[in-house]
Formats: structure tokens, C-alpha cells, sequence
């Protein structure tokens, strides 16, 4: 008698157990609404690389300042290479993120050659800021070393402080921004952002000697414009206190609607400031206070002092 031999049933594939054919499936329906939607139908257009602009920035970061955050040990004679071959290779790389970006608004592939010679004017004019985005953060070190006892050197405060990697970012995507390259600002505020939990708008005008200490937690908007030798701590807010509508009910984008906040100012921990106000120069604001309003210089403003009632049968609701 033949005996017949049992096969078990083979089993199945990892990516049958998961029916990963029907997600793939209405995922990429969901993705071509999306896309038609966006009036953007046919091949996607590539967006600037975050992880790209990620090194651009540490390499743009090291060419300002090449002893401390170069990561190597140079002669007199080789520093000057470094510097150059890194702004070489981060400015190329730059100029195409750039380029994307103005395929992207563009939303054509036909214009190649006037996009290229368009992100390379953008790199160049960018570049020759470099000399004065240096000046600039030589200040802001300097701020941040006189404005903290617990800082014993500059380089401490340039390696340490991530208040000064907030604005170091925000010194380059600033420049970006106003020649015109604003995704790719945004992308590298947004890098900043999750590096130190500071959120500053690349749009933001902010002068010489800017210090914030500690940091996590501070927003400054796209159109706050802040003065010289200022000073903010923690979770400080310069926000806006409003959106305007049109008649649509869409919001308008654009507008002045953040703080100007004047030379010599302090802000202190938790301090939210809203609306397009002025802050007058010399001025100090305390912890945790609700500002809307606009003061004038030398002004001092903190909480009002806790007053303690009894309230019965529902009053003070």
C-alpha cells in the first residue's frame, strides 16, 4: 500500500497577509486627487531636500566659522582652502535646492535653462552676504557671553548655546528669504526648529546683538522685527493676535501683524506678545505677561499682583 506524503500549505507572503496591493492601490488614488486638486497633474515636481539643506547649513556653518566648527585641525595655509572648497560644494548643492524650488512654484519642467541662471543669481547675491551674516553673529556671540554669567567663553557659547544654532539659521535662511528663495528658507527655519525647539520665521527682521537665553519654547513670526541688543528668554512669544479674513473666509497672508520690538529690550520667561504693537526701546517685560497693546520706551511692565476672592452661587463666571 502507497502511503501519500501530507505537504503542508505554503504559507503565505508577508506582503499577501498585509493585502499591501489594495493599499498601495488607494493610496495612490488618494495621492492623484490630492495632485489634481493642486493642479498638479502628471510627473510631481522634486521639492528642495530638507536632508540635503541640512548639510548645506552645517557646511555654510563651518565655512563662518572653520576653527571652532570645522571639525579639524588647520595650519594657516590650509584654512583658507577648507573654507573655500566647503563653499564650494555647499554653494553648488544650494543653488539646485534653489533651483527646485523655483521649478516647484513654477509648476513646469520647460523652463529649465532660465530657472538654473535664476538659482545661480540667487547663490551668488547669497554668498556675498556671507561676509556681513558673519559680522552679524560675531555680535550675537558676543550678546550672548555678556548677557549669561554661566558662559565662560564665546566658544562655548557658539558650541553650546542653541539659541545661537537657532540664529545662526535664522541669519542664512533670512538672506534666502529676502532674495527670494522662500521655501527653501522655510525648510532650513524648520530644521533650526527641531533642533532646538526654537521657532523663528526666516521672514523675521532681527538686528545686531541678538541673545536668547535657554530658548525652547520662543516663536517669532514672519513679520516681527526686532532691534538691536535684545534680549528674549524661554517660551517668549511675538506672535500675531489676529488673522483677517476676505470675503471668502479664506485667511490673507501677508500682512503686518506681529510686534516691532525696539533697541535694549528684555523679555522675560513665558511672555506673550500679540498684534503689530511696539515695544518701546529700553523697556522690560516680566514673565508670563499678556501684552496687545503698544508701550512706550523705558517702560516696565510685569503681572498684575494675585488678588483672592470668594465667589458663591456661581458668581464671577
Amino acid at each position: 500500500m502507497t502511503s501519500l506524503a501530507v505537504h503542508p500549505e505554503q504559507p503565505r507572503s508577508f506582503e499577501s497577509l498585509l493585502n499591501l496591493d489594495s493599499v498601495v492601490t488607494e493610496l495612490r488614488v488618494l495621492r492623484e486627487q490630492s495632485q489634481a486638486a493642486r493642479q498638479r497633474v502628471g510627473h510631481p515636481l522634486r521639492l528642495p531636500s530638507r536632508k540635503t539643506l541640512t548639510a548645506i547649513v552645517e557646511g555654510l556653518s563651518a565655512a563662518l566659522f572653520p576653527v571652532r566648527l570645522g571639525g579639524r585641525q588647520f595650519t594657516r595655509d590650509s584654512i583658507d582652502y577648507f573654507v573655500g572648497h566647503t563653499l564650494d560644494t555647499a554653494l553648488r548643492e544650494l543653488a539646485e535646492q534653489i533651483q527646485r524650488e523655483l521649478r516647484y512654484v513654477s509648476g513646469m519642467n520647460d523652463q529649465e535653462e532660465v530657472e538654473r541662471n535664476r538659482a545661480i543669481a540667487i547663490t551668488q547675491e547669497f554668498a556675498g552676504q556671507l561676509p556681513s551674516i558673519r559680522q552679524q553673529l560675531e555680535s550675537d556671540l558676543q550678546a550672548a557671553f555678556e548677557g549669561d554669567p554661566a558662559a565662560t567663553s564665546a566658544d562655548e557659547v557658539l558650541v553650546c548655546y542653541p539659541g545661537i544654532t537657532a540664529i545662526m539659521h535664522h541669519r542664512l535662511s533670512h538672506a534666502l528669504y529676502t532674495l527670494g528663495a522662500r521655501l527653501t528658507a522655510r525648510i532650513i527655519s524648520e530644521i533650526s526648529h527641531s533642533l532646538t525647539g526654537i521657532d523663528i520665521h526666516p521672514g523675521a527682521r532681527i538686528a545686531d546683538s541678538f541673545f536668547i537665553d535657554h530658548g525652547t519654547g520662543v516663536v517669532i513670526g514672519e513679520t516681527a522685527i526686532i532691534g538691536r541688543r535684545v534680549r528674549l528668554y524661554q517660551a517668549v512669544t511675538l506672535g500675531a493676535r489676529r488673522f483677517p479674513v476676505d470675503e471668502n473666509g479664506a485667511i490673507i497672508k501677508g500682512n503686518e501683524r506681529h510686534p516691532i520690538v525696539e533697541d535694549d529690550v528684555v523679555i522675560y520667561a513665558g511672555a506673550t506678545i500679540l498684534g503689530r504693537i511696539t515695544i518701546g526701546h529700553h523697556s522690560v517685560i516680566g514673565g508670563n505677561v499678556w501684552l496687545t497693546h503698544s508701550i512706550p520706551p523705558h517702560s516696565n511692565v510685569s503681572q498684575a499682583r494675585l488678588r483672592s476672592e470668594n465667589f458663591d452661587g456661581g458668581s464671577g463666571i
